[in-house]
């Protein structure tokens, strides 16, 4: 139960009220096996970089999703979130608020119906909105490692599995 309050106060951090409860973010982060990454960094010393190095490095499947790159920690980085192939359990976002509703909208169109992960900041409460009532999982202005370390003690490493029970 320690865990759940630590990842209560990370939730509380965020300003939208519309985020998963703790118990159903920490049934997310638990069933992650893959993971693409829109916006990963090319510098080390980013955020968009060192979380998602930070993923990896727990076990997770990252791939990268960013136009200038060619790759990122050690993966090929594709152009676009179409690109991605395998099904995806998360859609974590690094780019602005003014870019994520589009992203959000791109990803409740997927066959796999992955869930999408704003990192702290990034808002696009309207797409949000839908993509819940479509039934897609958005949170909102959270930090995935914060909510990742809230957990850390409980969580199974390094094997994850997919939401697909790959």
């Amino acid at each position: 139960m320690r865990q759940l309050e630590r990842l209560a106060r990370v939730i509380r951090e965020s300003r939208d009220s519309g985020n998963p409860p703790p118990e159903a973010l920490r049934e997310l982060i638990e069933s992650l096996g893959t993971v693409a990454v829109v916006g990963l960094s090319r510098d080390p010393i980013k955020a968009a970089r060192r979380v998602p190095s930070y993923l990896a490095a727990k076990g997770l499947e990252v791939i990268p999703v960013n136009p200038y790159a060619e790759r990122i920690l050690g993966r090929m980085a594709l152009d676009r979130l179409a690109e991605v192939d395998p099904p995806i359990d998360l859609v974590l976002v690094f780019r602005p608020s003014e870019e994520a509703g589009a992203i959000i909208e791109e990803v409740a169109g997927r066959p796999d119906r992955p869930a999408v992960w704003l990192q702290e900041g990034i808002r696009a409460d309207e797409a949000a909105k839908c993509a819940r009532a479509a039934g897609v999982i958005v949170v909102q202005d959270l930090c995935l490692f914060k909510a990742h370390r809230a957990l850390q003690e409980s969580l199974p490493l390094p094997t994850y599995r997919n939401r697909q029970g790959v």
